[in-house]
């Protein structure tokens, strides 16, 4: 060992495994930034002098003499108003051509806000798609995942919502992206002219699967640039966060922690709540929305992945296929979005929570219908209309490629309504009926 400007200079690993390395070293804290063999590598476990060390790029070809250096701090990111329109990788370096960031050093990883400095979300986050916001309206400073199966275009819905929702900046964390899906985002957000609110941090599949452990916390780091100083809306994009928890479960089981459920660590929770905690309401007027894309093994809502972020966010957004019409809709039977009892029908038309009651009642009687059908039973008039009705409102206003303002989604369900149904059947509010019901 010896010293180097006062940095410690360690020469010795005790022990080394496919993405850790372990050494003997001294006043060092945890998620600190070191150098391995000139690889960027973060301390995850102290025991006593122990220091394990996990190496963002893997550690194959690191040798057991290999130079240790600890830089003293976490990963930081540069935060300035150039960050707007930018693509960065995990470490925070462009990866678009374009010139280096000039800005103030921040720390990422930074604990959450302190509940004080929180103010109950009552901001409408309006997306454009109608299975979000008319059947469950995301606020700001919500938390809420995309539940998706592996072959559905959660990243063309992430895509569309950054396009279409009403927020000052859009911050894309990618983890594990395609090569494809990397080009598909910077394509669609060049062509629409919004690259200007637009910042992502992006891993693709070409990356060593350990650094998508520090996008989260870069794009939140970005968020909260924005959200605080500057006082604006910040919508946060991640997709996909089974990835970012494979790559942790890569880290722990190196470790020789002994795994939890479906083979995670026992931190999941923890490790997941880290990144949910930090969207917030601020009652300066800024704050943080997260939505998320959690995908499903084989649809298995119980795996530790989902379980957990269902414990943590705020609803969810359920994506399938309609096979009636053959598009990917919003499921309004498997979505939820708490909080939205706080926007609708207060900054969204008076006729709101009753034509989405409505609606959806209308949908699950379909579904009943459906039922009667395939177990040969027959339909009654009512039935028959149910299903005309659920198939033209799946095709109109459940569809993701549907892309209209609220007020828009509201007149259709009243056209759709006074198309198959008579006032009675629809059992809305009759002061709601006289002003709204299209003759």
């Amino acid at each position: 060992m010896e010293s180097q400007a006062f940095q410690k200079v360690y020469t010795k690993l005790t022990n080394i495994t496919k993405a850790t390395v372990t050494l003997k070293a001294t006043d060092v804290g945890y998620d600190e930034i070191a150098s391995v063999a000139g690889r960027m590598a973060q301390v995850v476990k102290i025991t006593g002098e122990d220091i394990t060390l996990q190496i963002f790029e893997g550690t194959e070809g690191v040798p057991t003499n290999a130079e240790v250096s600890f830089l003293g701090r976490p990963p930081q990111l540069k935060v300035s108003d150039e960050l707007a329109g930018r693509f960065f990788n995990s470490y925070g370096d462009p990866i678009d051509g374009g010139p280096e960031i000039q800005g103030e050093l921040r720390d990422i990883g930074s604990p959450s806000v302190n509940p004080v400095r929180r103010k109950q979300p009552s901001q409408l986050i309006a997306t454009g798609i109608a299975g979000i916001d008319l059947n469950n309206t995301l606020v700001s400073g919500q938390k809420i995942p995309f539940f998706a199966d592996p072959d559905q275009p959660y990243n063309q819905v992430m895509a569309n919502v950054a396009l279409r929702a009403k927020a000052d900046k859009i911050i894309l964390g990618g983890m594990g992206l395609s090569n494809d899906d990397y080009l598909y985002f910077k394509n669609v957000f060049d062509n629409a002219g919004a690259l200007d609110r637009i910042v992502s941090f992006v891993n693709t599949t070409e990356n060593p699967p350990v650094e998508r452990l520090l996008v989260p916390d870069m794009a939140l780091t970005a968020a909260e640039y924005f959200a605080v100083d500057k006082n604006e809306n910040v919508l946060v994009l991640l997709t996909d966060m089974t990835l970012y928890a494979d790559a942790l479960s890569i880290v722990s089981n190196r470790m020789d922690q002994i795994p939890s459920k479906d083979s995670m660590p026992g931190s999941l929770y923890s490790d997941l709540a880290r990144i949910y905690e930090k969207a917030v309401q601020f009652p300066s007027g800024g704050s943080i929305t997260i939505i998320a894309v959690t995908t499903l093994s084989g649809g298995d809502i119980t795996h530790a992945i989902p379980d957990n972020t269902g414990y943590i966010t705020e609803g969810q957004l359920f994506l399938r296929r309609d096979s009636e019409i053959g598009k990917v809709i919003v499921d309004p039977f498997r979505s939820l979005s708490r909080l939205k009892q706080l926007v609708i029908g207060k900054k969204t038309r008076e006729d709101h929570p009753q034509v989405m009651n409505s609606a959806i009642r209308l949908y699950a009687d379909a579904a009943n219908a459906r039922t009667k059908l395939e177990n040969g039973f027959d339909l009654t008039d009512y039935d028959e209309r149910t299903l005309d009705f659920a198939k033209e409102y799946s095709d109109r206003l459940l569809a993701i490629d549907v892309n209209v303002d609220i007020d828009t989604m509201l007149n259709i369900s009243w056209g759709l309504f006074g198309k198959y149904f008579s006032k009675a059947e629809v059992a809305i509010r009759e002061n709601l009926v006289e002003k709204y019901w299209e003759n």
